[in-house]
Protein backbone atom coordinates (compact mmCIF):
# COMPACT_ATOMS: atom_id res chain seq x y z
CA UNK A 1 0.00 0.00 0.00
CA UNK A 2 1.16 3.29 -1.04
CA UNK A 3 1.91 5.92 1.51
CA UNK A 4 -0.92 8.29 0.41
CA UNK A 5 -3.10 5.40 0.48
CA UNK A 6 -1.94 4.65 4.07
CA UNK A 7 -3.19 8.82 5.14
CA UNK A 8 -6.09 8.17 3.43
CA UNK A 9 -7.01 5.00 5.10
CA UNK A 10 -5.96 6.41 8.44
CA UNK A 11 -7.99 9.56 7.86
CA UNK A 12 -11.22 8.06 6.97
CA UNK A 13 -10.28 5.59 10.57
CA UNK A 14 -9.46 8.72 12.29
CA UNK A 15 -12.99 10.18 11.79
CA UNK A 16 -14.89 6.81 13.09
CA UNK A 17 -12.67 7.29 16.34
CA UNK A 18 -13.03 10.83 16.77
CA UNK A 19 -17.25 10.22 16.99
CA UNK A 20 -16.31 6.84 19.12
CA UNK A 21 -14.30 8.92 21.75
CA UNK A 22 -16.87 11.61 22.13
CA UNK A 23 -18.55 11.84 25.31
CA UNK A 24 -21.51 14.41 26.37
CA UNK A 25 -20.63 17.68 28.25
CA UNK A 26 -22.41 20.40 30.02
CA UNK A 27 -21.16 23.22 31.78
CA UNK A 28 -23.07 24.38 34.75
CA UNK A 29 -24.17 27.88 35.84
CA UNK A 30 -21.52 27.63 38.68
CA UNK A 31 -19.02 27.12 35.76
CA UNK A 32 -18.02 23.70 36.02
CA UNK A 33 -17.33 21.42 33.29
CA UNK A 34 -19.05 17.98 33.29
CA UNK A 35 -17.88 15.36 31.21
CA UNK A 36 -19.95 11.64 31.15
CA UNK A 37 -19.21 8.66 28.78
CA UNK A 38 -21.61 6.44 29.21
CA UNK A 39 -20.61 2.81 28.08
CA UNK A 40 -23.04 0.55 28.05
CA UNK A 41 -22.19 -3.54 29.00
CA UNK A 42 -19.80 -2.13 31.99
CA UNK A 43 -20.18 -2.89 35.48
CA UNK A 44 -18.42 -0.30 36.74
CA UNK A 45 -17.72 3.69 37.40
CA UNK A 46 -14.73 5.97 37.06
CA UNK A 47 -15.14 9.50 38.47
CA UNK A 48 -12.01 11.54 38.46
CA UNK A 49 -12.70 15.48 39.76
CA UNK A 50 -9.59 17.43 39.15
CA UNK A 51 -8.43 20.95 39.12
CA UNK A 52 -5.93 23.20 37.09
CA UNK A 53 -3.84 23.87 40.19
CA UNK A 54 -0.65 21.77 40.24
CA UNK A 55 3.40 22.34 41.95
CA UNK A 56 4.13 25.25 39.01
CA UNK A 57 1.31 27.41 40.46
CA UNK A 58 3.30 29.57 42.92
CA UNK A 59 2.80 33.26 42.61
CA UNK A 60 -0.48 34.38 41.96
CA UNK A 61 -3.41 37.25 42.77
CA UNK A 62 -6.29 37.18 44.84
CA UNK A 63 -8.74 39.54 44.31
CA UNK A 64 -5.57 42.06 43.79
CA UNK A 65 -4.03 40.37 46.81
CA UNK A 66 -0.47 38.69 45.73
CA UNK A 67 -0.05 35.38 46.90
CA UNK A 68 3.57 33.11 47.29
CA UNK A 69 3.40 30.14 47.84
CA UNK A 70 6.46 27.64 49.04
CA UNK A 71 7.00 24.36 47.12
CA UNK A 72 4.67 21.83 47.79
CA UNK A 73 1.68 23.31 48.34
CA UNK A 74 -0.64 21.96 45.46
CA UNK A 75 0.60 18.56 46.80
CA UNK A 76 -0.07 19.23 50.56
CA UNK A 77 -3.31 20.42 49.57
CA UNK A 78 -4.23 17.39 47.60
CA UNK A 79 -3.33 15.69 50.91
CA UNK A 80 -5.17 18.24 53.25
CA UNK A 81 -8.52 18.15 50.99
CA UNK A 82 -9.01 14.43 51.51
CA UNK A 83 -9.71 15.41 55.22
CA UNK A 84 -12.68 16.77 56.81
CA UNK A 85 -14.25 16.81 60.54
CA UNK A 86 -15.41 13.72 60.27
CA UNK A 87 -12.77 11.97 59.09
CA UNK A 88 -10.68 11.16 55.96
CA UNK A 89 -12.44 10.59 53.04
CA UNK A 90 -10.87 7.23 52.27
CA UNK A 91 -12.58 5.67 55.43
CA UNK A 92 -15.39 6.65 53.97
CA UNK A 93 -15.30 5.01 50.70
CA UNK A 94 -14.42 1.90 52.42
CA UNK A 95 -17.78 1.53 53.92
CA UNK A 96 -18.94 1.68 49.87
CA UNK A 97 -16.04 -0.38 48.42
CA UNK A 98 -14.83 1.91 46.48
CA UNK A 99 -11.07 2.53 45.49
CA UNK A 100 -10.09 5.82 45.34
CA UNK A 101 -7.22 7.64 44.73
CA UNK A 102 -5.77 11.49 44.94
CA UNK A 103 -2.26 12.65 42.76
CA UNK A 104 -0.77 15.45 42.23
CA UNK A 105 1.40 16.56 39.07
CA UNK A 106 3.11 19.68 37.65
CA UNK A 107 -0.41 21.41 36.17
CA UNK A 108 -3.20 19.74 37.57
CA UNK A 109 -4.52 17.90 41.29
CA UNK A 110 -6.71 14.89 40.89
CA UNK A 111 -9.08 13.21 43.38
CA UNK A 112 -10.94 9.77 41.63
CA UNK A 113 -12.72 6.37 42.33
CA UNK A 114 -13.52 3.89 40.72
CA UNK A 115 -17.08 1.55 41.72
CA UNK A 116 -18.99 -0.94 40.82
CA UNK A 117 -22.12 0.03 43.37
CA UNK A 118 -23.41 2.91 45.67
CA UNK A 119 -22.43 5.25 42.90
CA UNK A 120 -24.51 8.39 44.21
CA UNK A 121 -23.13 8.00 47.05
CA UNK A 122 -19.61 7.94 46.16
CA UNK A 123 -20.49 11.14 44.14
CA UNK A 124 -21.24 12.56 47.29
CA UNK A 125 -18.27 11.76 49.17
CA UNK A 126 -16.24 13.20 46.14
CA UNK A 127 -17.76 16.30 45.63
CA UNK A 128 -18.50 16.73 48.99
CA UNK A 129 -14.99 16.35 50.29
CA UNK A 130 -13.23 18.83 47.77
CA UNK A 131 -15.77 20.80 47.82
CA UNK A 132 -15.38 21.51 51.98
CA UNK A 133 -12.20 22.29 52.42
CA UNK A 134 -11.09 21.77 56.19
CA UNK A 135 -7.94 22.94 57.98
CA UNK A 136 -6.46 23.67 61.51
CA UNK A 137 -2.86 24.26 62.61
CA UNK A 138 -3.12 21.02 64.32
CA UNK A 139 -4.08 19.24 61.52
CA UNK A 140 -1.40 21.03 59.37
CA UNK A 141 1.40 20.15 61.71
CA UNK A 142 0.09 16.46 61.43
CA UNK A 143 -0.07 16.38 58.04
CA UNK A 144 3.85 17.93 57.44
CA UNK A 145 5.54 15.13 59.56
CA UNK A 146 3.43 12.48 57.15
CA UNK A 147 4.26 14.25 53.76
CA UNK A 148 8.00 14.61 55.35
CA UNK A 149 8.42 11.13 55.30
CA UNK A 150 6.71 10.96 51.51
CA UNK A 151 9.74 13.78 50.55
CA UNK A 152 12.29 11.52 51.83
CA UNK A 153 11.22 7.99 50.25
CA UNK A 154 11.20 10.52 46.72
CA UNK A 155 14.77 11.38 47.74
CA UNK A 156 15.26 7.45 47.14
CA UNK A 157 14.05 7.02 43.88
CA UNK A 158 16.87 7.65 41.47
CA UNK A 159 14.52 8.20 38.47
CA UNK A 160 13.04 11.08 40.16
CA UNK A 161 15.80 12.61 41.31
CA UNK A 162 17.57 12.17 37.48
CA UNK A 163 14.03 13.88 36.18
CA UNK A 164 14.64 17.19 38.45
CA UNK A 165 17.87 17.57 37.85
CA UNK A 166 17.75 17.74 34.33
CA UNK A 167 14.72 19.81 35.06
CA UNK A 168 17.21 22.58 37.29
CA UNK A 169 19.87 22.28 34.43
CA UNK A 170 17.52 23.48 31.88
CA UNK A 171 15.71 26.41 33.78
CA UNK A 172 17.01 28.84 36.38
CA UNK A 173 13.90 30.03 37.69
CA UNK A 174 11.07 27.85 36.56
CA UNK A 175 8.80 26.07 39.23
CA UNK A 176 9.99 22.80 37.64
CA UNK A 177 13.00 23.30 39.44
CA UNK A 178 11.33 22.31 42.71
CA UNK A 179 9.80 18.34 43.43
CA UNK A 180 6.47 18.26 43.52
CA UNK A 181 6.29 17.43 46.86
CA UNK A 182 8.39 20.81 47.76
CA UNK A 183 10.91 20.11 50.83
CA UNK A 184 10.03 19.60 54.74
CA UNK A 185 11.62 23.38 55.21
CA UNK A 186 9.14 24.35 52.53
CA UNK A 187 5.86 22.81 53.61
CA UNK A 188 6.91 23.90 57.30
CA UNK A 189 5.83 27.42 56.32
CA UNK A 190 2.20 26.36 54.79
CA UNK A 191 -0.65 27.87 57.25
CA UNK A 192 -4.42 27.31 56.62
CA UNK A 193 -4.47 31.16 55.84
CA UNK A 194 -2.41 29.98 52.47
CA UNK A 195 -4.47 27.14 52.17
CA UNK A 196 -7.58 28.75 52.06
CA UNK A 197 -5.86 31.51 49.54
CA UNK A 198 -5.61 28.53 47.39
CA UNK A 199 -9.04 26.86 47.56
CA UNK A 200 -10.52 30.01 46.73
CA UNK A 201 -8.39 30.69 43.68
CA UNK A 202 -7.84 27.23 42.09
CA UNK A 203 -10.37 25.20 43.38
CA UNK A 204 -13.41 26.91 42.24
CA UNK A 205 -15.78 25.19 39.86
CA UNK A 206 -14.84 27.13 36.83
CA UNK A 207 -11.35 26.27 37.05
CA UNK A 208 -12.42 22.23 37.41
CA UNK A 209 -13.44 19.86 35.57
CA UNK A 210 -15.59 16.31 36.79
CA UNK A 211 -15.35 13.44 34.27
CA UNK A 212 -17.17 10.24 34.53
CA UNK A 213 -17.26 7.11 32.55
CA UNK A 214 -18.59 3.26 32.49
CA UNK A 215 -22.28 3.02 33.92
CA UNK A 216 -23.77 6.02 34.64
CA UNK A 217 -25.48 8.98 32.47
CA UNK A 218 -24.28 12.74 32.40
CA UNK A 219 -28.12 13.71 34.13
CA UNK A 220 -26.45 11.06 37.31
CA UNK A 221 -23.10 13.37 37.25
CA UNK A 222 -24.95 16.59 37.23
CA UNK A 223 -27.68 15.22 39.60
CA UNK A 224 -24.75 14.62 42.17
CA UNK A 225 -23.49 18.67 41.67
CA UNK A 226 -27.04 19.74 42.84
CA UNK A 227 -26.81 17.71 45.50
CA UNK A 228 -23.61 19.24 46.86
CA UNK A 229 -23.71 23.33 46.03
CA UNK A 230 -22.07 22.84 42.54
CA UNK A 231 -24.58 23.72 40.21
CA UNK A 232 -26.26 27.24 40.88
CA UNK A 233 -23.77 30.53 39.43
CA UNK A 234 -21.53 31.83 42.21
CA UNK A 235 -19.42 35.37 42.32
CA UNK A 236 -16.06 34.21 41.06
CA UNK A 237 -12.89 35.45 42.54
CA UNK A 238 -10.08 37.44 40.53
CA UNK A 239 -7.18 35.10 40.09
CA UNK A 240 -4.12 36.20 37.70
CA UNK A 241 -1.42 33.91 37.26
CA UNK A 242 1.24 33.34 35.02
CA UNK A 243 4.87 32.26 34.61
CA UNK A 244 7.24 34.09 31.99
CA UNK A 245 9.13 31.88 29.71
CA UNK A 246 12.75 31.56 30.15
CA UNK A 247 15.28 32.75 27.16
CA UNK A 248 18.82 32.79 26.54
CA UNK A 249 21.25 30.18 27.43
CA UNK A 250 20.38 26.93 29.64
CA UNK A 251 21.38 27.62 33.43
CA UNK A 252 24.07 24.39 33.29
CA UNK A 253 24.94 21.87 30.57
CA UNK A 254 25.90 18.49 32.96
CA UNK A 255 25.29 17.93 36.83
CA UNK A 256 27.23 14.45 38.38
CA UNK A 257 25.90 12.55 41.53
CA UNK A 258 26.24 9.54 43.43
CA UNK A 259 23.21 7.04 44.66
CA UNK A 260 22.79 3.94 45.52
CA UNK A 261 22.05 2.30 42.35
CA UNK A 262 23.44 -1.20 40.59
CA UNK A 263 24.73 0.68 37.25
CA UNK A 264 24.63 4.49 36.11
CA UNK A 265 21.63 5.93 35.03
CA UNK A 266 21.59 8.84 33.16
CA UNK A 267 19.31 11.29 31.38
CA UNK A 268 19.28 13.71 28.22
CA UNK A 269 17.06 16.72 28.30
CA UNK A 270 16.21 19.41 25.60
CA UNK A 271 14.29 22.68 26.62
CA UNK A 272 12.33 23.77 23.66
CA UNK A 273 10.54 26.93 23.48
CA UNK A 274 7.14 27.13 25.89
CA UNK A 275 4.36 25.19 24.40
CA UNK A 276 1.01 27.09 23.38
CA UNK A 277 -1.80 24.59 24.58
CA UNK A 278 -3.99 25.45 21.90
CA UNK A 279 -0.85 24.97 19.69
CA UNK A 280 -2.35 20.95 19.29
CA UNK A 281 0.02 20.06 16.04
CA UNK A 282 3.02 21.11 17.97
CA UNK A 283 2.27 19.35 21.25
CA UNK A 284 1.71 15.97 19.66
CA UNK A 285 5.24 16.28 17.58
CA UNK A 286 7.12 16.98 20.44
CA UNK A 287 5.49 13.92 21.75
CA UNK A 288 6.21 11.69 18.94
CA UNK A 289 9.87 12.78 18.49
CA UNK A 290 11.49 10.85 20.91
CA UNK A 291 10.09 7.96 19.14
CA UNK A 292 11.29 8.70 15.89
CA UNK A 293 14.78 9.46 16.92
CA UNK A 294 15.36 6.23 19.46
CA UNK A 295 11.72 4.52 19.61
CA UNK A 296 11.32 0.84 19.58
CA UNK A 297 10.72 1.08 15.73
CA UNK A 298 14.01 2.80 14.99
CA UNK A 299 17.88 1.24 13.60
CA UNK A 300 19.38 3.80 16.23
CA UNK A 301 17.12 1.72 18.92
CA UNK A 302 17.78 -1.59 17.55
CA UNK A 303 21.75 -0.75 17.56
CA UNK A 304 21.72 -0.31 20.84
CA UNK A 305 19.84 -2.77 22.84
CA UNK A 306 21.29 -5.19 20.67
CA UNK A 307 24.81 -3.79 21.44
CA UNK A 308 23.91 -4.54 25.41
CA UNK A 309 24.23 -0.36 25.50
CA UNK A 310 21.01 0.18 27.23
CA UNK A 311 18.13 -1.61 28.67
CA UNK A 312 14.23 -2.07 27.06
CA UNK A 313 13.14 1.07 29.48
CA UNK A 314 15.37 2.96 27.44
CA UNK A 315 12.94 6.26 26.65
CA UNK A 316 11.85 9.17 25.82
CA UNK A 317 9.48 11.72 27.21
CA UNK A 318 7.82 14.90 26.65
CA UNK A 319 7.01 17.77 29.45
CA UNK A 320 4.74 21.08 28.58
CA UNK A 321 3.28 22.94 31.20
CA UNK A 322 3.06 26.63 31.35
CA UNK A 323 6.19 28.01 30.67
CA UNK A 324 8.21 25.30 30.16
CA UNK A 325 8.70 22.26 27.14
CA UNK A 326 11.60 19.99 27.31
CA UNK A 327 12.14 16.47 25.68
CA UNK A 328 13.75 14.30 28.07
CA UNK A 329 15.47 10.42 27.21
CA UNK A 330 16.09 8.81 30.24
CA UNK A 331 17.91 5.17 31.10
CA UNK A 332 20.50 3.13 32.38
CA UNK A 333 23.68 2.36 30.77
CA UNK A 334 27.08 0.98 31.73
CA UNK A 335 28.41 3.45 29.26
CA UNK A 336 26.16 6.50 29.41
CA UNK A 337 27.97 8.81 27.68
CA UNK A 338 28.38 7.06 24.81
CA UNK A 339 24.56 6.87 24.12
CA UNK A 340 24.26 10.29 24.68
CA UNK A 341 26.46 10.52 21.74
CA UNK A 342 25.20 8.60 19.69
CA UNK A 343 21.49 10.04 20.28
CA UNK A 344 22.58 13.47 19.20
CA UNK A 345 24.86 12.09 16.28
CA UNK A 346 21.35 10.38 15.68
CA UNK A 347 19.60 13.60 15.86
CA UNK A 348 21.95 15.56 13.93
CA UNK A 349 21.47 12.82 10.63
CA UNK A 350 17.72 13.00 10.37
CA UNK A 351 18.52 16.96 10.74
CA UNK A 352 20.17 16.26 7.59
CA UNK A 353 18.61 13.38 5.54
CA UNK A 354 14.75 13.52 7.45
CA UNK A 355 12.67 11.51 9.30
CA UNK A 356 12.24 7.79 7.52
CA UNK A 357 8.56 8.08 6.29
CA UNK A 358 7.61 4.70 6.76
CA UNK A 359 9.11 5.17 10.86
CA UNK A 360 6.84 8.28 10.91
CA UNK A 361 3.71 6.67 9.72
CA UNK A 362 4.26 3.65 12.10
CA UNK A 363 4.77 6.05 14.87
CA UNK A 364 1.92 7.84 14.35
CA UNK A 365 0.09 4.84 14.22
CA UNK A 366 1.12 3.51 17.65
CA UNK A 367 0.03 7.04 18.66
CA UNK A 368 -3.24 6.61 17.42
CA UNK A 369 -3.72 3.16 19.00
CA UNK A 370 -2.58 4.96 22.27
CA UNK A 371 -4.99 7.34 21.89
CA UNK A 372 -7.68 4.46 21.24
CA UNK A 373 -6.69 2.18 23.89
CA UNK A 374 -7.16 4.92 26.68
CA UNK A 375 -10.74 5.51 25.87
CA UNK A 376 -11.20 1.63 26.27
CA UNK A 377 -11.31 1.38 29.49
CA UNK A 378 -13.69 2.87 32.43
CA UNK A 379 -10.74 4.33 34.12
CA UNK A 380 -8.61 6.12 31.37
CA UNK A 381 -11.89 7.11 29.42
CA UNK A 382 -12.57 9.52 32.32
CA UNK A 383 -8.76 10.38 33.24
CA UNK A 384 -7.86 11.05 29.58
CA UNK A 385 -11.09 13.48 29.33
CA UNK A 386 -10.11 15.37 32.34
CA UNK A 387 -6.86 15.45 31.15
CA UNK A 388 -7.69 16.97 27.64
CA UNK A 389 -10.25 19.19 29.21
CA UNK A 390 -7.85 20.93 31.38
CA UNK A 391 -5.59 21.41 27.96
CA UNK A 392 -8.57 23.04 26.66
CA UNK A 393 -9.22 20.85 24.19
CA UNK A 394 -10.80 17.32 23.86
CA UNK A 395 -10.15 13.55 23.14
CA UNK A 396 -11.64 13.99 19.20
CA UNK A 397 -9.43 17.44 19.00
CA UNK A 398 -6.41 15.45 19.45
CA UNK A 399 -7.33 12.77 17.26
CA UNK A 400 -7.95 14.84 14.69
CA UNK A 401 -4.70 16.86 14.72
CA UNK A 402 -2.64 13.51 15.10
CA UNK A 403 -4.36 12.29 11.44
CA UNK A 404 -3.63 16.01 10.33
CA UNK A 405 0.43 15.45 10.87
CA UNK A 406 2.70 14.68 7.97
CA UNK A 407 6.29 13.53 7.55
CA UNK A 408 6.94 17.05 6.45
CA UNK A 409 5.87 18.41 9.68
CA UNK A 410 8.42 16.57 12.06
CA UNK A 411 11.27 17.37 9.59
CA UNK A 412 10.30 20.90 10.05
CA UNK A 413 9.91 20.62 13.59
CA UNK A 414 13.53 18.89 13.79
CA UNK A 415 15.14 21.88 12.03
CA UNK A 416 15.31 23.99 14.98
CA UNK A 417 14.31 21.24 17.51
CA UNK A 418 16.67 19.14 19.71
CA UNK A 419 19.62 21.59 19.49
CA UNK A 420 22.66 20.77 21.49
CA UNK A 421 22.91 24.02 22.41
CA UNK A 422 19.87 23.75 24.86
CA UNK A 423 20.66 20.22 25.75
CA UNK A 424 21.41 18.81 29.21
CA UNK A 425 23.01 15.85 30.10
CA UNK A 426 22.61 14.58 34.08
CA UNK A 427 24.36 10.99 35.59
CA UNK A 428 23.90 9.19 38.43
CA UNK A 429 26.80 6.63 39.43
CA UNK A 430 26.44 3.82 41.59
CA UNK A 431 27.70 5.18 45.17
CA UNK A 432 31.37 4.49 46.22
CA UNK A 433 31.42 1.95 49.68
CA UNK A 434 33.03 3.44 52.23
CA UNK A 435 35.99 1.65 52.68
Amino acid sequence: MSNDAMQAQFAAAQARAAAAVGCERAVLPSGLTVLCRTMPGYSSVHAIYATAFGSIHRAFTLDGKPVALPAGTAHFLEHKMCETPQGDSFSFYAKTGASANAFTSYDRTCYLFSATQKIDENLDILLGMVGKPWFTKATIAKEQGIIGQEIKMYDDSPDWRLLNALFRCLYREHPLNDDIAGTVESIAQLTPQLLYSCTRAFYAPSNMVLSVAGRITLDQAVAACKRNGLYRKRAAHEVVWDIPAEDGPIPQHEAYFQMPVNKPCFGVAYREPAADPRDLKRRLLLDMVSDLVVGGLTGLYRKLYDGGLVNPEFSGDFIAVRGACAVAFTGESDTPRQVADMLQAEIERIRREGVDPEVFTLVKNQMYGQLLGDVEGVEDAAEEAAAACLRGCSLADEIAALAELTVDDANALLRTALREENRAYVQIDPQESAS
